[in-house]
């Protein structure tokens, strides 16, 4: 049980003085890129299915 105990104890010492934790700007910036890049790769892939669809009908009809 004392190991256990020991374990968290580290686990609450590392969590909250040896990790750095981004400030909110910090995470709102990212999220921001992180959206913009989901859609990009949404519009991209999107494209090419319409694209893929359009000449695979065209080749089977």
């Amino acid at each position: 049980m004392n190991t256990i105990r020991t374990w968290f104890g580290e686990v609450y010492d590392e969590m909250m003085n040896k990790v750095s934790w981004p400030t909110a700007e910090e995470l709102q910036e990212s999220t921001v890129i992180v959206l913009v890049a989901a859609i990009i790769l949404a519009v991209c892939i999107s494209i090419i299915d319409i694209v893929t669809h359009v000449i695979l009908n065209f080749l089977y009809k």
